[in-house]
This record gives C-alpha cells, structure tokens and sequence, in this order.
C-alpha cells in the first residue's frame, strides 16, 4: 500500500470503526497487555479490560503510539454486573480472549486457604464463562469469530503445592473443551493456549502474596523462560489461520521448562542461534 492510499484510508476510517474488534480480559499487565499490542499490529482494533483503569489507559496509549486503534473497559470477570455492563458497550466483537486469570499461594492441599481456591475458580473458570456467555451474542455475527482461552500448562499436569491453581486452570481447559463441542456447526472456533512457564511482572509476585525474593527466585537461573510476548504470538498465530482453521490446543514452555515440576536451572548451549 502506497502512503497516499493509507493516508486516503486513514481519513475514510479516522477512528477504526471497520477494523475487527477483539476483546481481551486481564489485558492491563502481562500477557494480556502483550495480547493487546499484538491484536493492535494484526489489524484489530482492541478492547483492553480489566479492573484497573491506569493499568488500561497505560497499554492502550502504547497501542496508539504505535498507529493502533484500542480503548480500556473497566470491567471485573468476578461480578455480573459488570461483565453484563461492560459486553453492554461493545457493539461488535470478532475476537475474545479469556485471559483474566491467575494463581493465588503454592501451599499443599492440607493447609490450603478456601478464599484463595474460591477467589481462583471465580476468576479462572466462572470469570471465563460468565464473559463468554455475555459475549457470544456479538461473535454469532461475525465471520472471524474466535474465542482465545489462557490457561496454563496446569490445566493438564498436576504438581504439589499447586492444587488450588491446577484445579482452576483444569476448569478454564475443560470449558473451552466443552464449548468446542457444543458450538460444533457454528463458525465459532474455541482455542484453548496452555503456557507453561512466563516472567511477567506480577504473576509470581501475585500468587506469593508481594515476596519479591521469593518471586524472583521462582525464575531464578532459568534460561531464557517465556516472556508475555511469546505468548501474544502464539494468539496472533492461532487467531490469523483461516477461519476453518481450529487450533484446538496449543501447549507453549520454554526450552528449559520439560514439566511444571522439571526446570532446568543454568545455561543452555544456543549455539549461537537466536
């Protein structure tokens, strides 16, 4: 395209409106933010939401640095009314991805907390469901309808001290399963993306309750772990295949991450590669 033409679309199409639209939970940090910019190259334009209205208004002035076109929705998966709220504002939306989520303690099942397994399920698996059940009207009518679930490697191993976590994530991968079967004969594809271990900024910090140390230590001599932007590729790859094109599972770890209980801890031989 010639910069005459994009500067002719630009005027004809000043704000978006016929870019396909994706909405992304969780999408303030982490890999919901990278999701976000990644969906904003592609060509969407995206609706970052989350809890926290700086976090939003942070990833969606980094989208429109970058010639993207996004907007923030405060909005929390937990509560009904918001969710109902929040899909109230869209008047279109091509793609979702669950992405809200996360893990809450590393304690053995025995002295596990109720509040912190209560607190993951509402978020992990009723947040998933509650969000795609608001938002399944507006994905019927379009032709590139896609639902994109984060779950995790935990969705289909368990480990110890994880039991609260793994139990959530097994729900997240069991509904997007469900609703494959379910939405059979539709043109709604249902991808389920189980990353294993990614460094962000507050995952581990979250889940061991703000010890620094302790979060640090989780990828502690780990080479090269995923980043949140690995995982944005692997969406923006499942999400750009043709339409008749599900990408039912895809399971993403880092070289030296075999297991969620097996981590290699040291320095690998790239070879020089990349």
């Amino acid at each position: 395209m010639t910069s005459e033409q994009t500067t002719a679309q630009t005027r004809e199409n000043p704000a978006g409106q016929d870019r396909p639209v994706a909405l992304i939970t969780g999408g303030g940090t982490g890999i919901g933010a990278a999701i976000a910019r990644r969906l904003a190259h592609d060509g969407f334009e995206v609706v970052v939401a989350g809890r926290r209205r700086e976090k939003l208004d942070e990833v969606v002035a980094a989208v429109e640095s970058e010639s993207g076109a996004a907007r923030a929705l405060v909005m929390d998966v937990t509560d009904a009314d918001s969710v109902s709220a929040g899909a109230g504002a869209l008047e279109r939306c091509d793609v979702l991805v669950n992405n809200a989520g996360g893990a809450l303690g590393v304690s053995r099942v025995e002295d596990g907390d109720p509040g912190e397994w209560e607190r993951m399920y509402a978020t992990n698996v009723v947040g998933t469901m509650r969000v795609t059940q608001a938002v399944l009207p507006l994905l019927r009518r379009s032709p590139r309808a896609t639902i994109v679930d984060i779950s995790s490697i935990a969705g289909e191993r368990v480990y110890e001290g994880g039991g609260g976590y793994v139990a959530a994530k097994h729900g997240t991968s069991v509904v997007s399963e469900t609703l494959r079967l379910e939405l059979n004969g539709e043109n709604i594809r249902v991808v389920d993306i189980r990353p294993g271990m990614v460094h962000t900024e507050e995952f581990s910090l979250t889940r061991l309750h703000g010890d620094r140390a302790a979060a640090d230590k989780v990828y502690e001599n780990v080479d090269r772990p995923l980043v949140a932007d690995d995982v944005a590729e692997c969406v923006g790859f499942v999400v750009g295949l043709p339409q008749h094109v599900n990408i039912d599972t895809l399971v993403v770890k880092p070289v030296a991450q075999a297991a969620p209980h097996k981590v290699h801890r040291g320095p690998i031989d790239w070879k020089n590669g990349q």
